[in-house]
This record gives C-alpha cells, sequence and structure tokens, in this order.
C-alpha cells in the first residue's frame, strides 16, 4: 500500500491514500504549538487501533455468523512524556442495543479485538485498555 504525506506548513500535513485518493489533513494539538483543528498524528495512531480491532471484530462475525453493525468505538489517548509519546490508548467498545451475545460469541469477538495487526505493531510499552458493554 502506498500513500503520499505533504507538509503544508503550520505544522499540518495533506495525505493520500494512492489507491483511493482519499485524503485526511492533520495538525500538530494545541499541546505542542499546533492548532489543534484537525487529527493529530498520535490522534490517527489512536484511532487506527480502534478502527482495527473493530474491523477485525467484523472479520470475525461475519466468519462465525455475529452481528456487529452499529458498534461504537470511543478512543481516549494519553500522551506520556521524556520523551514525548502515546502512553496509553483507552478503547471504550459498545456493543449494539438491542442485540445479544453469547459466551461463546462475546469470547470470539473479545479475542478479535486483542489480536488487531494494529495492537500487534504497536510498541510493548504502550498499554492498551480494552473494554466492552455487550449491548
Amino acid at each position: 500500500m502506498a500513500f503520499k504525506v505533504v507538509y503544508t506548513g503550520n505544522l499540518r500535513t495533506e495525505c493520500t491514500h494512492l489507491q483511493s485518493g482519499s485524503v485526511i489533513e492533520t495538525d500538530a494539538p494545541t499541546d505542542n504549538r499546533g492548532k489543534g483543528e484537525r487529527f493529530s498524528p498520535t490522534d490517527l495512531v489512536a484511532t487506527a487501533l480502534a478502527a482495527c480491532i473493530v474491523t477485525t471484530m467484523g472479520i470475525a462475525g461475519d466468519t462465525h455468523g455475529i452481528d456487529i453493525d452499529g458498534t461504537v468505538c470511543d478512543v481516549e489517548k494519553i500522551m506520556a512524556g521524556d520523551p514525548r509519546r502515546i502512553g496509553e490508548i483507552k478503547v471504550h467498545i459498545t456493543m449494539p442495543a438491542g442485540k445479544t451475545y453469547s459466551e461463546k460469541e462475546r469470547l470470539i469477538l473479545e479475542r478479535a479485538a486483542t489480536t488487531c495487526p494494529v495492537a500487534k505493531s504497536l510498541h510493548p510499552d504502550l498499554k492498551e485498555s480494552i473494554s466492552f458493554v455487550w449491548g
């Protein structure tokens, strides 16, 4: 997969997904001299973790006939210092209201959530806190 990132000035970038042409702009956060008007690069890391988790759960759901449409992930990124980095990402997953999941289905989905490629790519010092609310 190929991407292009252009620094556009004022601590901003324009990131293009070359296959689709989709564009994401980033901005430095306000606590690091930016305007905070767009996702920061570290925001994208935290968001990528949640998107990967729910996508991997979706793949497992499709494989096992488990409907997760409407699942919501609330994400919190906690920065650490010395050196400045992401210290923790909290992903709170709320399964769709009105849907019930058996213990087996919950186990399948929870295992999928913890084995997504982004989670496996992040440094082990970065704390990943994942919690679930089941419908």
